[in-house]
């Protein structure tokens, strides 16, 4: 069987970019340079000039306003390597052929993998590819799925490109794999990995496209029987976990939600914005604090603000936007913002169901999770507004009656 060139670099990023390496140090950051070099041999153009042009003013006010040199300049470098890899991908889409295949044996793979890891989660090597982690008030060492990933929800969001990939091949019968196996091989993964959020904003993203959908949806036959046999399942899973085990995870955490007593969900959104604002009180509410300085000068505000030890030494804000917040200030989440509004409708996403499903999905996911250098977020940001799957496309006189 012929392997499609680019399958190794797809391999890497998707099952073992962190494999081995320091934390925060990934495989894709390492190969940098040569992805920098085939965009140049490829597209013949100059890359990295735009990308410094475009952080200049912010380069230029956090030097006025001072850092941490040493912190900074690592940051800058981990920025750029993010920048590199994401132009990388773009020149993939646009040179590659036959990505589907790429696809398959990534999704082939990781069932595998699922599979694997359920045999060893009865082992003493379960550690190797679950983690225990506090999700919740209440429930500790809870074991989640995350194979050699660094974290169950970056897990999940690897996934997502594949997962809506094949849910729109189901839902438009595009698939010659049978249906129903299908669909098993892309729930698995999510229930393995128990990430409330990101099957929120996947749950949230699929209901908010139905809806813009509505009529060419509910056209296909597909569609209305999955969306019955969902519901249907769902009722008796939850009918039988009310009945039988009152006392279950996902009843507790819903309930810790609602009460706002859940920790893991309010440290990724709303706590996270409010030590984005504290950070900003010590540098500038317009520009941020800077690359690198949220583990400098927001120590004290994160170890003060959760009651941690004064050895503890992990700091982060685990929300994108918030920490787009923090670093950059208003004026750098308000261009997040607007550059993400401006490529929605220069793309025309709403013009292809796959795109659409991703756009929705990253855009909610920002707000709860996620961090600014995750490359996982960038590769579903770049297939939204890249025209990659133009099977997935919506017809033009329905997009054309939908806008106007």
């Amino acid at each position: 069987m012929k392997i499609n060139r680019y399958f190794p670099f797809a391999f890497i990023y998707f099952f073992i970019n962190s494999l081995g390496l320091p934390f925060g140090l990934t495989y894709t950051a390492i190969l940098s340079p040569f992805f920098y070099w085939w965009i140049l041999r490829e597209r013949k153009k100059e890359i990295l000039l735009p990308f410094f042009v475009c952080l200049s003013p912010f380069l230029i006010a956090h030097a006025l306003f001072g850092v941490d040199v040493k912190a900074y300049i690592i940051s800058v470098v981990n920025f750029t390597a993010v920048y590199i890899f994401c132009q990388a991908f773009y020149t993939f889409l646009k040179t590659a052929t036959n990505i589907e295949s790429i696809f398959k044996k990534l999704l082939i793979i990781n069932i595998f993998a699922c599979l694997i890891a359920a045999v060893i989660y009865f082992s003493p090597y379960n550690g190797l590819l679950w983690m225990q982690q506090t999700i919740t008030d209440g429930v500790d060492n809870f074991t989640r799925l995350k194979l050699f990933t660094y974290e169950a929800s970056y897990y999940a969001t690897l996934f997502i490109p594949l997962f809506f990939f094949y849910f729109m091949q189901v839902i438009l019968k595009q698939n010659s794999m049978n249906s129903w196996l299908l669909l098993s091989m892309l729930i698995i993964p999510y229930i393995f990995s128990f990430s409330i959020g990101v099957i929120s904003c996947l749950l949230l993203a699929v209901a908010i496209t139905y809806l813009i959908h509505f009529r060419m949806l509910t056209k296909k036959k597909r569609m209305l029987s999955l969306l019955l046999v969902a519901v249907s399942i769902t009722v008796f899973f939850l009918i039988i976990l009310w009945l039988f085990f009152p006392q279950n995870i996902i009843f507790l955490r819903l309930e810790n939600i609602f009460s706002g007593k859940d920790t893991s969900g309010n440290g990724r959104t709303s706590e996270a914005f409010i030590l984005a604002m504290k950070m900003l009180d010590l540098k500038s509410y317009a520009w941020g604090i800077g690359a690198g300085q949220i583990k400098i000068l927001g120590a004290d505000i994160i170890r003060s603000y959760y009651l941690y030890d004064l050895d503890y030494n992990t700091f982060a804000i685990p929300n994108a936007a918030a920490e787009t917040l923090a670093i950059f200030g208003w004026i750098g989440l308000s261009l997040r913002i607007l550059i993400e509004y401006f490529f929605f409708f220069y793309t025309k996403v709403w013009t292809n169901y796959y795109r659409l499903l991703l756009f929705l999905f990253i855009f909610l996911y920002q707000f709860t999770g996620s961090f600014i250098t995750n490359i996982a977020e960038y590769v579903i940001w770049i297939l939204a507004f890249t025209n990659a799957f133009p099977d997935f496309d919506v017809r033009k006189k329905d997009t054309g009656r939908m806008l106007y």
